[in-house]
């Protein structure tokens, strides 16, 4: 065999075809940002995600973003919890559906809560700790739902601005001002 039938037989016939392995725009790729940390805790960018989500649908509201910036990251509260309300309007909008009775009370009983059984911060963030640790695809599903890209950014989104025109339960129940700079989007 003459070394150039050998070279013929190895290209492509189409060359700028990727491979099925490789990833296609590689050249605009961005490495997703990690969700836990080196020792499994939740990273300090996933926490402000967690923040933020945890914020729309919590009891009391954190301070209203103007109207015409849906990327600004909202904190709740030191004292906020997720109420019935909140937790099944956070489960409907992050899957679909609100969570059955027997869910609930799993939450109650393995994660943080207060005496009456409403859903801290810390029980929150306990939710996505497991469920990343075990399937972190759901998790990124999750944020992307809330509005967060791989990079856990922020970005505005045609479902928050619907959400925001339909008087969703954030919207409905926060009124005051807002004070957050721009620079506050993304968490560092």
């Amino acid at each position: 065999m003459a070394p150039n039938d050998l070279d013929s037989r190895m290209q492509s016939p189409r060359p700028e075809t990727p491979e099925p392995s490789s990833k296609q725009g590689r050249r605009n790729a961005q490495l997703d940002a990690q969700l836990l940390d080196a020792d499994g805790a939740i990273s300090d960018k996933l926490e402000c995600c967690l923040r933020h989500i945890f914020a729309k649908y919590c009891t009391p509201c954190p301070p209203r973003p103007p109207r015409q910036d849906s990327t600004i990251l909202l904190t709740p509260p030191d004292d906020a919890i997720l109420d019935a309300a909140g937790l099944d309007a956070w489960a409907q909008d992050t899957n679909g559906a609100p969570f059955s009775e027997e869910t609930k009370e799993e939450l109650r009983e393995f994660l943080d809560v207060t005496e009456e059984g409403e859903l801290t911060f810390k029980g929150f963030a306990q939710i996505y700790q497991l469920q990343t640790e075990n399937d972190e695809e759901e998790t990124w599903r999750d944020l992307s739902n809330h509005g967060f890209d791989r990079t856990l950014t922020l970005v505005s989104t045609r479902r928050e601005e619907e959400a925001e025109s339909s008087h969703s339960p954030f919207f409905v129940s926060c009124t005051s001002g807002y004070s957050h700079s721009p620079s506050e989007r993304e968490c560092q």
